[in-house]
């Protein structure tokens, strides 16, 4: 499933609701990486789902969101009672649930993990000889039995899962996706805020850094002469940052060298006279100065294909 790709048939739902006693202040609304947390998550979360719904305290004050806002009918009934109100008011079959204190979501992971629900009716992340029941997958159809819960008074999840089909998702699995297990670090005293405000400026600096120093990479398509010659449609390529068009036509050249000196000059760095080139069926670009981005794809044309 792609990262990007919204989930039409899937809710993710984020609970608000607790006392925040330990943080001594709402946990929502704590400044994350310049807006409250809430937003953070919620923002996060929306590129992978349409549907949103945020479970809050009756009276909690929130910022605007882009979301439904339900409230606890009971309030502090523990995750239990905010995973079945953020269930009642999804409207997805299958519901992501996550907490707001925990900042460090991994779209891949948490895409798994909705990957594995067809066949069951819980998906459960098993980290550090524990459950996450707040970041888990649970089927709407479970409603009854966590209403049976509640009345009960048995607040914690785990309790679902044996009467249910539940798939437990080992350490060996997730680390596939989050090595290091930062989907489940969450926040609960002020001290761990401020070690989570500096873990993510730690993580954010090295994403930074991998991304300025890791290759570009473009699909270049042929058509007509240059597809003859080659006898091939396509080829991807991989290039310094920075790259140019005359990086990728010697690129090009070195892979397929039956196109030099016929579609591609002599020293490889631009085409020859009666072909062209277009980036992204957008627009022909002449210059072979011109910088080529990550994922662009580049089509060269003779004039015998409509170049």
């Amino acid at each position: 499933m792609e990262n990007n790709q919204t989930i039409t048939d899937a809710t993710a739902i984020i609970l608000t609701g607790g006392k925040s006693s330990r943080m001594g202040r709402p946990k929502a609304l704590l400044l994350f990486d310049n807006e409250p947390l809430i937003v953070h998550i919620l923002r996060a979360l929306k590129c992978m789902f349409a549907d949103a719904v945020v479970v809050a305290a009756p009276g909690q004050e929130l910022p605007p969101l882009p979301a439904t806002v339900a409230r606890d009918e009971v309030p502090y009934q523990g995750p239990v009672g905010g995973i079945y109100y953020g269930l009642k008011a999804a409207g997805g079959e299958f519901c992501f649930v996550t907490s707001c204190d925990a900042p460090f979501l991994n779209v891949a992971l948490v895409s798994h993990l909705l990957s594995e629900i067809s066949s069951c009716d819980v998906v459960v992340p098993y980290w550090q000889e524990r459950f996450q029941p707040l970041h888990a997958v649970y089927r709407k159809s479970v409603l009854p039995l966590l209403k049976d819960q509640l009345d009960r008074g048995e607040l914690r999840p785990v309790f679902l899962y044996d009467k249910v089909r539940t798939h437990k998702i080992g350490e060996e699995e997730i680390r596939r996706f989050d090595p290091e297990g930062l989907s489940f670090l969450n926040m609960n005293t002020p001290t761990d805020y401020a070690l989570a405000l500096k873990r993510w400026q730690e993580v954010r600096q090295r994403t930074e850094t991998e991304t300025a120093s890791s290759p570009v990479s473009v699909t270049v398509e042929l058509f007509g002469v240059p597809r003859l010659l080659a006898k091939t449609k396509a080829v991807s390529l991989s290039l310094p940052q920075e790259a140019t068009l005359s990086q990728v036509f010697s690129a090009l050249a070195e892979r397929l060298p039956i196109l030099v000196g016929r579609v591609i000059s002599s020293d490889g760095g631009n085409l020859f006279s009666g072909y062209a080139c277009n980036v992204n069926g957008l627009e022909f670009v002449r210059s072979p100065s011109a910088k080529v981005n990550p994922g662009d794809r580049i089509f060269i044309l003779s004039a015998d294909a409509g170049g």
